[in-house]
């Protein structure tokens, strides 16, 4: 019956049920019926509440006995309630199998019934008493269990952010969402629930080197990064044999000044068309316009080399060495119109000395610009990252 087309299911179903009543069948054979269902059948759970409206005709001590039998079928637990409850759970069948009934996320949870998903709330809003009280105390009605809190609380700005990681059975998430859009409101959230089976869509904007990409690409492959890379665009050919070695579309976009606004078009479209989320400048080397920095605000990220002092234009390592620089880093921030100011996400610095010739300044710059991108884009797959006027706050 378990390899059976739904209708026969159904109806094979129906079948023990009739039997369960004429008695030809016990409790606990229906319960290891029950127990395949779940181990074997993607949809056996709506076959369960079908026979459990079935075992309802059995009295409540049949229903006993078939919930007892049906917990050792499948290796669970309903230690904690009573034998006065136990009935509850099966009376009324679809209505026991409700979040409003307080007793079934118990043998769920412990009977392990429903897939249970971590999921990642992510909240920004004006900051007052209560908000976190409110959250969590929503999430604990839901018999959501919170794994990660962090939050904090810009008394500059009097904003509020708050980034939380909870384990929620599947099946509650839409009265989740239902419940908390109220609760949302009142405090003036701008919030976003998260779907842990979904992952980011990413395009990458890349030019000749190579060093950003190839690093990108290999977290990508080893499950460091846990995005999907939706294209590689470049206004050079010279980085499509990588592309083409990760199997990620490459799109080869050439630019010159009379040419830019047709080609950032091209850019945009393939973005829409791809269901891009969020863009990585992997050292990008051309500077977007105004209108492109505004279509993609809050979903683009720029890496570059970071001096003290800064010098800007071509061969800054040369110009660095020049200098005699002690410091050398990166910075890793969301794309604006401003070159290089937009709010900053991650940066690091490495220190150097005299000894240091301009090709080993290059060569820490580029390992430390590897990192500095990773870390940025990771903080943003993990929905770490929130925009705090023209800063960021990184709940890590």
């Amino acid at each position: 019956m378990i390899a059976a087309p739904p209708a026969q299911r159904e109806w094979g179903i129906g079948l023990l049920g009739q039997w369960l009543r004429d008695g030809r069948v016990t409790p606990q054979e229906i319960a290891q019926t029950l127990a395949g269902l779940l181990r074997n059948v993607e949809p056996g759970f709506g076959y369960l509440e079908q026979a459990l409206d079935l075992l309802g005709a059995s009295g409540e001590s049949g229903q006993v006995m078939a919930l007892l039998a049906l917990e050792q079928a499948v290796g669970g637990g309903v230690a904690g309630l009573s034998p006065g409850k136990l009935p509850l759970m099966l009376a009324g069948g679809r209505r026991a199998f409700s979040p409003d009934n307080p007793h079934f996320f118990r043998v769920v949870r412990q009977g392990s019934f429903m897939p249970v998903l971590r999921y990642i709330l992510t909240i920004a809003c004006p900051d007052r008493v209560g908000i976190v009280a409110a959250v969590s105390g929503l999430l604990a009605a839901h018999h959501g269990n919170i794994i990660e809190s962090d939050q904090f609380s810009d008394t500059e700005s009097g904003q509020f952010f708050m980034r939380l990681m909870f384990d929620l059975d599947e099946v509650i998430e839409p009265a989740l969402l239902t419940h908390f859009t109220p609760l949302a409101q009142e405090f003036g959230m701008d919030w976003r629930l998260y779907d842990p089976r979904r992952r980011p869509r990413v395009m990458i904007l890349a030019s000749k080197a190579e060093h950003c990409l190839n690093d990108l690409l290999y977290r990508h492959r080893t499950g460091a990064l846990a995005m999907d890379i939706t294209a590689i665009v470049s206004n050079h050919r010279d980085l499509a044999r990588l592309a083409e070695w990760h199997t990620i579309p490459y799109h080869h976009l050439p630019v010159t000044t009379e040419t830019k606004p047709e080609q950032e078009r091209q850019i945009l479209a393939l973005v829409e068309q791809t269901r891009t989320e969020l863009v990585i400048l992997a050292r990008y080397m051309q500077i977007l316009s105004s209108d492109l920095c505004q279509a993609l605000a809050g979903r683009a990220i720029n890496i570059h080399h970071s001096f003290l002092p800064g010098f800007r234009g071509a061969k800054p390592y040369h110009q660095a060495y020049a200098r005699g620089v002690k410091l050398i880093g990166a910075t890793a921030h969301f794309v604006t119109a401003n070159l290089d100011e937009g709010p900053i996400i991650e940066q690091e610095v490495e220190r150097v000395d005299h000894a240091h010739t301009p090709e080993q300044l290059a060569a820490v710059g580029r390992d430390i610009e590897n990192i500095v991108l990773a870390r940025a884009l990771h903080y943003h797959l993990e929905r770490r990252v929130f925009l705090n006027g023209k800063k960021t706050v990184v709940l890590r």
